[in-house]
């Protein structure tokens, strides 16, 4: 793993620096890679809620891409908050244009922490049809798995089915993540076309689990463009986030931020 990995985050900003880009880029850097990041929205955010969001222009996120993509170049790209239609169809020309055999992790970002909706009802077509299709690996939450697939999701057995219909829409992997579902220890749930794999991590009761998903996500993507398995990448991944939960700060006085730099400081 001693590759600097160029990673390419498309997302939005979250000020309080535990979520969205911010996030994003202490996650890459923590694990060695070299961030670079593409953002689609300014959200006026705290660890206790959303209290604005401001849209970047498509076609200057497109541009923000293009720039990146064709200078320093990325090892693998990672999307997060995408918020409309237009946004998610600009992202895939550039793709398609720019990077058709960069590996693509896409984190489908769909309602905050505090339930704020980051996705409108009108892009979740695209979503599926557009961006979904071109992934590597999508890493959504249970609550994301239940609306990408269309059932309920009570059990491991439901994780399983719902990452098999989504599998169908198109990628080559998708890591459904089990902290929603209520059990004692926490099961992300691996589904490729070979079968599925379930890492189990043992659940942490705490309020700092801000910005998990992005994390997650982006770790992720820098363990793939560092040039491990997906297997590997995956396990190492939710390793190093259930270290910066473990290690949070403890900061704000709603769901906390995560400590993302304890890999790399005491």
């Amino acid at each position: 793993m001693s590759q600097l990995a160029r990673v390419l985050i498309v997302a939005g900003s979250d000020c309080s620096g535990g979520a969205g880009i911010q996030a994003d880029i202490k996650a890459v850097t923590a694990l060695g890679g070299y961030a670079m990041t593409a953002i689609t929205a300014i959200t006026v955010q705290n660890t206790v809620g959303i209290a604005g969001i401001h849209e970047i222009p498509c076609e200057t996120v497109a541009d923000q891409m293009r720039v990146c993509l064709g200078d320093i170049g990325a090892d693998v790209i990672k999307t997060g908050m995408l918020a409309t239609a237009p946004a998610i169809e600009a992202v895939c020309a550039v793709i398609d244009a720019h990077a058709r055999d960069v590996p693509l992790v896409v984190d489908p970002v769909m309602v905050s922490k505090g339930g704020t909706r980051l996705l409108d009802s009108s892009a979740m077509t695209a979503l599926k049809a557009a961006l979904i299709l071109r992934a590597s690996v999508i890493t959504p939450n249970i609550p994301e798995a239940e609306v990408l697939s269309g059932i309920a999701i009570h059990s491991l057995s439901d994780v399983e089915k719902a990452g098999e219909l989504l599998l169908s829409l198109g990628p080559k992997a998708v890591l459904i993540k089990g902290g929603h579902l209520p059990l004692p220890q926490v099961h992300d749930t691996l589904i490729t076309p070979q079968g599925h794999e379930v890492y189990t991590s043992t659940r942490i009761e705490t309020r700092a689990t801000h910005g998990t998903g992005c994390t997650l996500a982006s770790a992720l993507a820098t363990r793939l463009g560092q040039g491990l398995s997906l297997h590997a990448a995956v396990g190492s991944a939710i390793s190093y986030v259930h270290q910066a939960i473990q290690k949070a700060p403890g900061f704000g006085k709603g769901h906390g931020p995560l400590n993302h730099a304890w890999a790399i400081r005491p």
